[in-house]
């Protein structure tokens, strides 16, 4: 049994579709939003990744990876996996649009420069500031929500495919809040080739985020390629295009 309550398949993913709205809102709130609401965006982070604690049994999280993996070696691949899918997003991303507002990691750089005044900061303050909240807060809420919750809980319903490409999408969709949707002095408006672009991109580094957490048994695994994922793209960015 997954959850501790006897919920049927239907009740539980109703359950899963009500908290992805309540994570989607929290994170757009904290991220367009007024900075003293900027609390909401690591704090749904935080609730992700307490969930299995609270609404799963020992057998469910043991289900969506909440244990050692098969093989040690996925540490690595995970590790290589991160820094290569990173890689190649930065590597498109200043090909195709350089410097300019359509470059997804620019536009990254540019919510952390609206935070504070970064003028004069150091690559290492930068990235004790930065890259720390996004190697404890999003990789692993992240994770432990999209690939093992929502992941487990589709598959109650549809096979291990079809409920992939689910969870996948909707993770991909949901950072359009990051690049794609832009927030102006006159409003919203959108990217809508680098929104598409970026979307894809996310699209398939899920993909590879489940692929390790399937083959390796282990939801660790994909933690750890989401961790070294976040750190090259704020190296990239601090070191490229700050």
């Amino acid at each position: 049994m997954l959850y501790r309550s006897s919920l049927s398949p239907l009740m539980s993913m109703v359950l899963i579709a009500l908290l992805a709205v309540l994570f989607w809102a929290m994170r757009a709130t904290g991220f367009f939003g007024p900075a003293s609401l900027g609390w909401l965006l690591p704090l749904g982070f935080c609730i992700m990744a307490i969930l299995p604690w609270v609404l799963l049994t020992a057998h469910g999280r043991r289900q969506i990876g909440l244990q050692k993996p098969i093989n040690p070696m996925f540490y690595l691949i995970a590790i290589l996996c991160g820094i290569g899918a990173a890689v190649v997003c930065f590597l498109l991303g200043y090909l195709l649009f350089g410097h300019t507002i359509d470059n997804w990691f620019v536009s990254v750089g540019n919510n952390y420069k609206s935070r504070m005044d970064t003028s004069g900061m150091s690559f290492w303050i930068l990235t004790l500031i930065f890259t720390l909240p996004a190697v404890l807060f999003s990789p692993i809420g992240e994770e432990i929500f999209f690939r093992g919750m929502l992941q487990k809980t589709l598959e109650q319903k549809w096979k291990v495919v079809t409920s992939t490409i689910i969870e996948c999408g909707l993770f991909s969709v949901i950072h359009l809040i990051h690049h794609g949707i832009l927030k102006t002095a006159a409003g919203f408006s959108l990217l809508p080739v680098s929104g598409v672009l970026w979307v894809m991109q996310m699209f398939f580094v899920a993909l590879m985020f489940a692929w390790l957490r399937m083959k390796s048994g282990s939801i660790f695994i994909a933690i750890v390629a989401h961790m070294v994922f976040n750190i090259t793209m704020n190296s990239t960015i601090f070191l490229f295009l700050w």
